[in-house]
């Protein structure tokens, strides 16, 4: 099979960390119990250097300690598969504790079972004189519960730590999700509403000049084609999205003829920054709906372009009075679109970018976008 073919299968990030997860398990369960049995070792001889030993006695107490260590690596793992298959990795504090109080008695019984039985009742070893049996093995016993409730509050802690990353991670992926729903959505509604407009000029011009309406169905193809492709990136260089408002102010010229007037200030350091798409585009049209349409002697708009302390400042001036609802929109307007542009500006760069509009003079509106300078992607 080709290395490219399609049936060729990616290795998995779930089963490699699964994978993962597993030789973690491997190397903890057995080093944590090969290092209590050397332990258990040193505490046997180290702490008693004047202390003789026979051959048999030392290999009875080494087996002992092997074969009680040996119990509670087999005891711990087996319990670990009883609770992979009862699901209580899932389970909360409250139903976890009784299981786990429970789960390590019955552990420390067995264990505590080997370590008298094995010695006293196969090996035939004496009881040790002036000892009591009774307390000894429920000292035992206790001993055996605290280390396997260690055990298991240690497994567990492992797993509310990896539940809760997976959590996080989980809600991180559905956010981006839910993100990328908004801005589809956004996008559904910006581009059909300035499209809307646009076929409004074209109309105009079909009976008047037929040779403008052929050139202004160019126009509105250019500004069909780059709604299309837009939908497809969260920015645009900012050179074509002021092409595509040249396109559109050709338009709406048709219409308003010497009514509606242009005057650009362009940076020309700005042309190749990033931009939201049809951010630019939205301003412009609703200067001139609102701005210019409602005046009988029309008006001028004037686009102003500006890289100011790391900021890309686009300005958007036309003749009107700020008639504003609380949300900011113009009161005639459906808010609709500069609602969208600010949604849009919110989810691309956050606080680090804004839209406002205020009058700054007498019969004077100003509309402003200010978002990061950083460079348009090839």
């Amino acid at each position: 099979m080709s290395p490219y073919s399609s049936s060729a299968v990616l290795p998995d990030p779930a089963a490699r960390r699964e994978r993962a997860k597993e030789r973690l398990y491997v190397f903890c369960q057995s080093g944590g119990w090969l290092l209590l049995l050397a332990l258990q070792f040193f505490f046997s001889y180290a702490m008693a250097p004047g202390k003789k030993h026979t051959a048999e006695e030392l290999w009875s107490s080494r087996s002992l300690v092997t074969l009680v260590i040996a119990v509670a690596w087999l005891t711990t793992h087996y319990t670990r598969l009883l609770i992979h298959r009862r699901g209580w990795k899932e389970l909360g504090w409250r139903a976890l504790t009784p299981r786990i109080l429970a789960t390590a008695s019955v552990q420390s019984a067995l264990w505590t079972f080997v370590a008298f039985a094995y010695p006293y009742a196969v090996l035939q070893m004496p009881v040790p004189p002036n000892t009591p049996l009774v307390p000894w093995i429920a000292i035992t016993w206790i001993n055996g519960v605290l280390v396997f409730t260690g055990w298991l509050c240690v497994y567990f802690f492992y797993h509310l730590f990896d539940r809760y990353n997976r959590l996080q991670i989980e809600q991180l992926r559905l956010a981006a999700e839910v993100k990328e729903a908004e801005l589809r959505a956004l996008k559904s509604q910006v581009n059909p509403h300035f499209i809307f407009n646009a076929l409004n000029s074209v109309r105009a011009l079909i009976d008047e000049d037929p040779a403008r309406a052929r050139l202004a169905v160019t126009q509105l193809a250019n500004l069909l084609r780059y709604s299309l492709q837009s939908a497809q990136a969260e920015t645009v260089p900012f050179e074509d999205e002021l092409r595509v408002v040249n396109d559109y102010l050709a338009l709406e010229q048709v219409r308003h003829e010497e009514r509606l007037r242009l005057r650009l200030d362009i940076a020309p350091e700005t042309l190749g920054l990033a931009v939201p798409p049809l951010v630019l585009q939205t301003l412009v049209e609703n200067a001139v709906k609102y701005g210019i349409s409602p005046r009988p002697e029309g008006g001028e708009i004037q686009i102003t372009a500006r890289c100011e302390d790391g900021q890309l400042r686009l300005r958007v001036t036309n003749p009107g009075e700020l008639d504003t609802t609380p949300s900011g929109a113009p009161r005639r307007s459906t808010g609709v679109g500069l609602s969208n542009a600010a949604a849009r500006l919110r989810h691309f760069f956050g606080h680090r970018a804004s839209l406002r509009i205020h009058a700054e003079a007498a019969s004077m509106v100003v509309a402003e976008v200010s978002v990061p300078v950083q460079a348009a992607r090839p």
